[in-house]
C-alpha cells in the first residue's frame, strides 16, 4: 500500500461505524462493472426469503459475537 493509501485507510477506520459500512458499500460497488440482473432477482429473492423466515419466527436471529464464534470454530476446526 502506498502512503496516501495508508493515510486513507487510517481515516476511514476513525469513521463511525455506519459511515464506515456505507463507504465499504460505495467502494464494493465501484468494483461492479456491469450487473448480472438473474444474480440481482435471485438474491432479491433469497433476501426476501430469509426476512420471511425471521419474521415467521422460523429461525432466530443471534449475536455477531456468537454468529463470528460459530464461523471461527468451523474454519479453525475448533
Amino acid at each position: 500500500m502506498t502512503q496516501e493509501v495508508t493515510d486513507l485507510l487510517r481515516k476511514a477506520l476513525a469513521l463511525p461505524p455506519e459511515a464506515r459500512a456505507a463507504l465499504a458499500g460505495s467502494l464494493l460497488e465501484s468494483l461492479d462493472d456491469t450487473v448480472d440482473a438473474t444474480a440481482e432477482e435471485e438474491w432479491n429473492e433469497e433476501i426476501a426469503r430469509r426476512i420471511q423466515e425471521l419474521d415467521s419466527g422460523r429461525v432466530k436471529p443471534i449475536p455477531w459475537a456468537e454468529a463470528r464464534r460459530q464461523v471461527s470454530v468451523i474454519l479453525n476446526g475448533r
